[in-house]
């Protein structure tokens, strides 16, 4: 009796191990699943979606926050623009225009205090933002759909 107890538990152990591994097994990959003789499944085709392109303007903006007549700090911007599909070289063409404006809402933002203290605030951002955006659909319409903070960094002095 004393050598069949030690005997019964292992064989529970396994078999409640075995149960466990089959439960918690990953369910078979659809290739394997095809190589064993399976049909595939069917694959359905869904409709081409409109994939916006990212266009990183060439630049960082930089923008100097001033302080008692004084530059306090330097904040440094790189925007990417949301646009719609092939508007890279549109964008690009008017670049220059663009960043023009771009820049007065950044010295407009910077001389409401937008750069001083936590600067980086998500409320203080989404107003940047959507200045930006504004201005980027007065120069190229409709196209632009986001303007993209990709980095932003503040240089005190």
């Amino acid at each position: 009796m004393g050598k069949i107890l030690p005997l019964l538990l292992v064989l529970l152990g396994l078999g409640a191990g075995a149960g466990a591994g089959l439960m918690l097994r990953p369910a078979p990959d659809p290739a394997e699943a095809h190589a064993e003789g399976e049909a595939p499944p069917e694959k359905v085709e869904l409709p081409p979606e409109q994939q916006p392109d990212y266009v990183k303007l060439n630049n960082q903006f930089i923008v100097p926050v001033v302080e008692e007549g004084r530059v306090a700090s330097m904040v440094i911007l790189s925007l990417s623009l949301e646009v719609t599909t092939g508007g890279s070289e549109k964008v690009y063409a008017v670049e220059p225009k663009l960043r023009d404006s771009m820049l007065q809402v950044l010295f407009d933002h910077a001389n409401n205090g937008g750069f001083r203290g936590s600067f980086t605030d998500g409320s203080n951002l989404v107003l940047l933002r959507k200045a930006l955006l504004e201005v980027g659909q007065s120069v190229l319409g409709e196209m632009v759909s986001d303007v993209l903070i990709v980095d932003i960094m503040r240089q005190d002095s």
